[in-house]
């Protein structure tokens, strides 16, 4: 059984035409084909002992060069995730769960799990926390996020994550895909756990009009509190996605 990989026609629903590769907040290509390898497995869209395509086909499909394909694979070898054949090419080696940049991200496709997060900034502040909120940290104000969601390019959520003012501050610049990376390489601040809610919620009036949900209309709702080394919580987050696109999934090891 080769690689599924999903491309528009395959999944059948609009997708944004931006090239993820290129924007400047974006994970380096070769970590982006770990990470989607990563979530593949985990998905059981890739099976132990399957064999990967070409290098050359391979690297093609990802719009990248086989030295940077290299990289990606280099990175799972060394994860216990890949056996590389001399001559015969690469194989699936599922093992233990590893760690990885998105091991906590749990939206994946609704139609055959995995893809790769990405996201959007649509804008970074530093404001008082809202009464909506839980009790967590030690400030009254925080860095307040709010992005839209990607698996690969199909546009599956709107967020809004906030990080305790007592942890620190990001400006925008400094904004990756994954904020728990922003926050280690921004703060050395690793989170080390976190707690979910899930529900339904209305989407929020912020929402921009590429969500295709509109504002009020209810849908899939994720509340999250995070911890890092410390016994309080330090970031809250809220999550409205699409159930056409994307559902919540938690696997239990």
């Amino acid at each position: 059984m080769g690689h599924q990989f999903f491309r528009q026609s395959d999944r059948n629903v609009q997708t944004d035409t931006r090239n993820r590769h290129s924007r400047p907040d974006a994970l380096p290509i070769y970590l982006q084909i770990s990470e989607l390898v990563i979530r593949d497995i985990a998905a059981g869209r890739l099976v132990d002992g399957q064999k990967l395509p070409p290098e050359r086909e391979f690297a093609a499909s990802h719009g990248t060069t086989v030295r940077t394909l290299r990289k990606a694979l280099a990175d799972l070898e060394g994860k216990g995730l890949l056996e590389r054949r001399q001559g015969s090419g690469n194989y699936i080696r599922v093992g233990a769960p590893v760690a990885s940049v998105y091991s906590m991200f749990r939206l994946e496709h609704a139609q055959g799990g995995g893809g790769l997060p990405n996201a959007d900034i649509l804008s970074v502040d530093y404001l008082p926390k809202d009464a909506a909120q839980p009790d967590y940290g030690s400030s009254d104000h925080g860095t307040r996020f709010r992005r839209l969601r990607f698996l690969d390019d199909v546009v599956i959520a709107v967020e809004e994550i906030w990080l305790d003012g007592g942890a620190g501050r990001v400006a925008r610049a400094q904004v990756q895909d994954s904020l728990y990376l922003t926050y280690k390489t921004a703060l050395r601040l690793w989170i080390t756990r976190a707690e979910d809610r899930v529900g339904v919620g209305a989407v929020p009036p912020w929402s921009p009009d590429r969500f295709r949900l509109p504002a009020g209309q209810v849908t899939g709702y994720i509340e999250r509190l995070s911890w890092a080394q410390g016994p309080r919580a330090v970031e809250f987050s809220r999550t409205w996605f699409d159930t056409d696109r994307a559902l919540y999934v938690q696997r239990l090891i």
